[in-house]
């Protein structure tokens, strides 16, 4: 299915949040030291740092141009960056709880964020203004997605449940229901039209957005599952686990098309332009690239 070279780019802290822009030329890790650190991707080279939350920076988003990011933290907060020079243009405050994660329209003009205090939020990135509150949730909201358009959000929840949600207007569409345990993450196609979720029942789930419907289970695991990922057109996904883990999925069949080990558990991950990013608890920034081949292979990042 694939070739990869792999490139460890190290940080000061475990990896807890990873962003890809839409070209694959940059990655953007969130770590536990509170800082967020620039990625090339070619060079495996560290661009900059950018630093000022005051908590562990747990979520990560950039525009498909790869220069505005978005990041959540511990801290109650979300900041505003300008990615080519380093500088924080604001920060984003509203949410009473630790914000766990955050998604963004592939303009960069809006941002959805997730937090403990069971609720998400809209913002206006340009201005920084919140713009709605999203709530229903009855658990932490542990992470969300955004289709590339910025129409359409889905939420994951230690509730068990994901909520599909109508941005402009601030109405829940439908909830997904069919993980007994914890939702702990959730991506999804550009299209808005196919989402997939991970959880603490060691389970992958392929979700219909538009009817709600689950489509298939992605099984084969033996620990739950942390962090996930899809390409643009939702056919392959990437799951992360603790086992140090990660795995490539075909989503149309569910099969596991690829596996590669860390040195350390694996946190988060992120998909772009046939660039993968994963991070571990070590703190290395694993950069994977993808060629299509036609038969799968197992083998150790490098």
């Amino acid at each position: 299915m694939a070739r990869w070279f792999s490139r460890k780019a190290t940080s000061t802290g475990p990896a807890l949040a990873l962003a890809v822009s839409a070209d694959g030329k940059v990655a953007i890790s969130a770590s536990f030291d509170k800082s967020l650190k620039v990625w090339d991707v070619d060079s495996g080279r560290e661009r900059r740092t950018l630093q000022g939350h005051t908590g562990w920076v747990l979520g990560v988003a950039v525009s498909a141009d790869g220069k505005v990011a978005v990041s959540a933290s511990f801290d109650k907060s979300l900041k505003v960056w300008d990615v080519e020079s380093g500088q924080e243009r604001r920060t984003l405050q509203g949410h009473t709880s630790s914000v766990n994660g955050v998604a963004m329209s592939a303009d960069g003009k809006m941002a959805v964020s997730a937090s403990n205090d069971q609720t998400l939020k809209v913002w206006d990135v340009e201005s920084g203004r919140e713009q709605r509150t999203l709530q229903g949730h009855t658990g932490w909201v542990r992470g969300v997605a955004v289709s590339a358009d910025g129409k359409v959000a889905i939420s994951a929840s230690s509730d068990g449940t994901l909520k599909v949600w109508n941005v402009e207007s601030g109405q829940e569409q439908r909830t997904l229901q069919g993980q007994p345990s914890s939702v702990n993450g959730v991506a999804v196609s550009a299209d808005g039209k196919l989402a997939v979720s991970v959880s603490s029942d060691q389970k992958l789930k392929a979700w219909d957005v538009e009817n709600g419907r689950e489509r298939r289970t992605l099984q084969g695991l033996t620990y739950g599952l942390h962090g996930v990922a899809v390409n643009a057109d939702g056919k392959l996904a990437v799951s992360v686990s603790p086992d140090q883990t990660l795995k490539v999925w075909d989503v149309e069949n569910g099969t596991c098309l690829a596996t590669f080990f860390c040195d350390d558990p694996t946190i988060c991950c992120a998909m772009s332009a046939g660039v993968i990013a994963t991070g571990d608890a070590g703190g290395r920034v694993y950069l994977l690239a993808l060629e299509q081949e036609k038969s799968a292979r197992r083998g150790r990042a490098p």
